[in-house]
């Protein structure tokens, strides 16, 4: 989707309840405890105009992140978006600067900072001076108010000055017993949809039962700090535009199939494999946002089965798969969106295992790989001037060693093109390998070289 289109006018005034895919990553996220939130980078290499970080400040306080999830005060309503009238988060300039080798530190530091989508704060900045004289900045934002297009849309907004008034309503804007009677007449409303929705949730459940049965298996978990909450391991890399699309005419594919080679290829070197025939599975997001879209997660998912042994070596195959299956993803819908009126009905300890099915975590060692494409320079410029780097990235916070070992692991890539560069944001665990920073970066580099590539690794 062009990011770039979504600012062209003003959305229309919407109805404030929250989309059923919403309200699913919102429950999940309260289930579990576990988060996911967005984050920019911005690395200036030239001086900072800290005039212009200010106004950026305090213009992405409006739109998407300038709002918050109030819960239906029923147990099975829709939850509601209303307008964060408090104070907006202050935009924290460290005072002491570290070395650019401590750059990656600063930056997992700032993805941990308390954001909530129901109490707010939803989201932070920070900036950090460098000791080599450049300056980052970063941005989080929770992903329960926005996804990836989403989030990019509101960094463009703030950086060109677009204010966006979504005309929600104030927190608490009407009584509970006001509230609770609304969604209890919009219940009754919804009865024969949610009928609908259950037998064909009893057909799909006796159709994909082995789906959900992998998803909740119990895998082998090591006992020692099993609870305890991990650092996952994270890595920026930064690769010429010209050099890169080179090398994906050469291997026959394009700048998408180049990325999903990459990531397979990496899904190798990490164990991610499938122990049934070797090939590795992409989870990718096909972003569905329009112009007047408040949802916060608007995308279709699907899979794609590579064989990561010949990516490095011919990608005529990747990108015909590729095609095809965002084709399909297009025009087939997915069935499990039939069930989606059912959400405010699920028990609380269902809603994981739920997640897991609609967001693709039942897959056989997925690899998530979100490619949002060419970026519009308004990215960059979060001060009015261009960056000299830009790194996006997905963090789960708050997830536990149990949860990883459960999932077997994860590997996570965020991609774009941008300032003339391919931006590639890794996160990666592998269970009873070694996940530390360094370790990740020797991957990252090992595997560029398999395309016969080089880039910066922060």
């Amino acid at each position: 989707m062009d990011c770039a289109s979504m600012t062209a006018r003003g959305l229309t005034r919407p109805d404030n309840r929250i989309s059923f895919t919403d309200q699913v990553m919102f429950l999940a996220m309260r289930a579990t405890g576990q988060e996911s939130v967005m984050q920019g980078v911005w690395v200036y290499e030239h001086p900072v105009d800290f005039d212009g970080l200010r106004r950026f400040h305090r213009n992405l306080g409006n739109g998407v992140v300038g709002r918050r999830i109030e819960p239906s005060p029923l147990p099975f309503g829709r939850h509601r978006w209303v307008a964060d009238v408090g104070p907006r988060p202050d935009m924290k300039i460290a005072e002491t600067p570290r070395p650019r080798a401590e750059l990656s530190d600063w930056v997992d530091e700032q993805a941990q900072l308390p954001i909530d989508p129901e109490w707010g704060p939803t989201w932070s900045m920070g900036v950090l001076p460098l000791t080599d004289g450049s300056t980052a900045v970063s941005m989080v934002a929770s992903h329960c108010v926005a996804d990836g297009v989403g989030a990019l849309a509101a960094i463009i907004d703030a950086a060109t000055g677009n204010i966006r008034d979504f005309g929600y309503p104030p927190p608490h804007s009407r009584s509970r017993l006001r509230t609770a009677a609304l969604d209890g007449r919009q219940t009754v409303q919804d009865l024969p949809e949610v009928a609908s929705a259950l037998g064909k949730g009893i057909r799909q459940a006796f159709r994909r039962r082995h789906d959900f049965a992998r998803s909740s298996e119990s895998r082998p978990i090591r006992s020692d700090g099993a609870d305890c909450v991990v650092a996952v391991p994270s890595v920026s890399i930064y690769v010429d535009l010209g050099d890169w699309d080179a090398r994906a005419e050469a291997l026959g594919g394009n700048s998408y199939s180049l990325v999903a080679g990459f990531a397979a290829k990496l899904a190798e070197r990490v164990g991610r494999r499938r122990a049934a025939d070797g090939a590795v599975t992409l989870n990718i997001p096909v972003s569905e946002r329009t112009l007047d879209d408040t949802r916060a997660n608007a995308v279709a998912l699907f899979n794609i089965s590579l064989d990561p042994t010949v990516v490095a070596k011919d990608l005529s195959g990747t990108r015909a798969a590729l095609r095809q299956a965002v084709k399909t993803a297009r025009e087939v819908p997915d069935e499990a969106l039939e069930l989606l009126p059912l959400i405010p009905f699920v028990p609380k300890r269902a809603v994981r295992k739920l997640a897991d099915v609609l967001f693709g975590f039942s897959a056989d060692l997925p690899v998530s790989c979100s490619n949002v494409g060419d970026l519009p320079p308004e990215i960059a410029c979060v001060d009015g001037t261009p960056a000299e780097y830009v790194a996006l990235r997905g963090v789960d916070r708050r997830i536990t060693q149990r949860t990883l070992e459960e999932r077997c692991g994860l590997l996570t890539l965020v991609v774009g093109r941008v300032v003339g560069k391919m931006s590639i944001s890794i996160v990666a665990y592998e269970p009873g390998g070694i996940n530390t920073k360094a370790h990740l970066r020797e991957l990252a580099a090992q595997t560029l070289a398999e395309f016969e590539l080089t880039g910066v690794i922060d």
